[in-house]
């Protein structure tokens, strides 16, 4: 009964229900009960199809599901001029939907092919979110084991990185479904293991903070209006106000692309920058150009105005900040419209890059995006002291897309063992010890400033020593168990013939 009941288009609609309550584990909600019990579901009916394509199409629905609610903050940018970008919003949450479902649809068909599908789909959703995060410049958002964040859970990152999670979270899932009352307590005692891991790491001694002071400057500049000519001046206003509210801190931090003039055409604003800090240093979001190119950046004053650092971005945002091969467009066929060489999309800078501060130790610039790919944070070219993420999340909205983006800059915390600093421009702005706890944090959309000092760092991790290799082995043998396991028989399956 249950094959007839499930059959069709019940259970695609079913399929796409549990993957979008599986999204509720996602931030800002964090409800990771509802992730695991709808995961468990989804097991269980793919345990239960009969055949390949239907495997493939309920994969492919739960996984729409699942990204069309976690990612619905995907529309904020079309709506911020709504007039002209307005009617595109619909279709971008449907296709990257329906796209980044075929990851789960891979993985459901992927499932078929052994012996445990129940087992095969956990593994292979955990390989390929791995996969997710690394081809096409990668996009690691909203990963299964994002639904951990926040609690003790989260500091399993540290042995394994976001992956680890994810596999903990597909693994409480599937042991129900692979063995019923034995699986469940299975899946119980896992999770209990790690939540003890957690509360016993949580519990360790952190080093003393430094004894400078920070200032993160919040402005909280309308996305809408943040580039108007006629609003320029005020904004800037707010950050100058800011960093000199009840004298200046020894360092003073401002959000990406928060000044809205370029210091190669007005070099003045360098000077009403260190006249507001008392010459003091300030880290600042800028746009810079070099050579025709131009670069999000950000770049440290101090002085009488001289800059002391630069780090340019990186990776940047497909489609947002540059088009894919839009300089060879230029090569090939002269279209400047596209081209970063011809001055109309931003250009990467090098790399990750750790700058010296001095007294203000080694710190690893992150800018916006650039947060949210744990493999490239662990590539920093030598140990930093701190973690420093300037960011422009007004783009996002006010309901899902900044606290999503601020969960996975909290999450290179715990697996980096290094304290980061946050500063948002209409928030998240926020001070992350390094276990990934929030010890100081801005009200959300709010024009304010935070003093503070930098909270101690820890030695390496073991994520920060050997990166995916742990995890790598780990699924290696989770799939060869479930290519030569034994497949259970469905509780409602027919008796053998005799």
């Amino acid at each position: 009964m249950a094959e007839v009941w499930l059959s069709g288009r019940r259970r695609g609609a079913l399929a796409f229900g549990l993957g979008a309550v599986a999204a509720l584990g996602q931030a800002p909600l964090g409800f990771w009960w509802a992730t695991l019990a709808a995961l468990a579901a989804l097991v269980w009916l793919l345990d239960r199809v009969k055949n390949r394509r239907g495997a493939f199409l309920t994969g492919w629905l739960a996984g729409a599901g699942y990204f069309g609610l976690s990612l619905n903050w995907i529309i904020e940018p079309f709506l911020i001029d709504i007039a002209r970008h307005g009617w595109m919003a619909p279709f971008a949450v449907v296709l990257l939907a329906f796209g980044l479902g075929l990851f789960w649809a891979a993985a459901a068909l992927l499932a078929r092919l052994v012996k445990v599908p129940a087992l095969g789909f956990a593994v292979a959703i955990v390989a390929l979110e791995w996969l997710r995060g690394v081809i096409f410049t990668g996009f690691p958002w909203a990963m299964l084991g994002h639904v951990w964040i926040g609690t003790p859970l989260d500091q399993l990152a540290a042995l394994g990185g976001p992956s680890v999670l994810s596999l903990i979270t597909l693994l409480g899932a599937a042991l129900p479904v692979l063995w019923r009352w034995p699986g469940a307590a299975g899946s119980a005692v896992l999770l209990a293991a790690g939540l003890g891991f957690g509360l016993w790491r949580l519990a360790q001694p952190l080093p003393e903070p430094g004894d400078l002071t920070l200032r993160l400057v919040q402005p909280n500049a309308e996305q809408s209006v943040k580039w108007e000519a006629a609003r320029a001046q005020e904004f800037f206003d707010r950050l100058l106000t800011l960093t000199a509210r009840g004298g200046p801190a020894d360092l003073t931090i401002w959000p990406e692309t928060a000044v809205p003039y370029m210091l190669e055409y007005s070099p003045e604003v360098a000077d009403m920058v260190v006249a507001v800090s008392g010459g003091r240093p300030v880290a600042l979001g800028i746009q810079r150009e070099e050579a025709g190119r131009f670069y999000n950046s950000l770049r440290v004053l101090e002085g009488e105005g001289e800059q002391t650092a630069l780090y340019d971005k990186a990776h940047l945002v497909p489609f947002g900040e540059y088009i894919p091969f839009g300089d060879l467009a230029y090569d090939w066929f002269g279209l400047r419209a596209f081209a970063a060489q011809a001055g109309n999309t931003y250009s990467a800078g090098p790399g990750p890059q750790v700058l010296d501060l001095g007294r203000f130790g080694k710190v690893l610039p992150l800018i916006c995006y650039e947060a949210i790919f744990p493999r490239e944070v662990n590539a920093m070219p030598e140990r930093a002291d701190w973690m420093l993420q300037i960011t422009n999340d007004a783009w996002f909205g006010v309901w899902t897309g900044p606290f999503q983006h601020f969960d996975q800059a909290r999450l290179r915390a715990v697996e980096q063992g290094l304290p980061l600093i946050r500063v948002a421009n209409t928030g998240v702005t926020a001070v992350v010890d390094a276990r990934g706890r929030v010890i100081q944090e801005l009200p959300f959309a709010t024009m304010d400033a935070l003093d503070t000092r930098i909270p101690g760092a820890l030695p390496p991790t073991p994520y920060a020593r050997w990166g995916d290799g742990p995890l790598v082995l780990l699924l290696a043998g989770l799939a060869l168990l479930a290519m030569i396991g034994r497949r259970r028989v469905p509780i409602d399956a027919p008796p053998p013939a005799v």
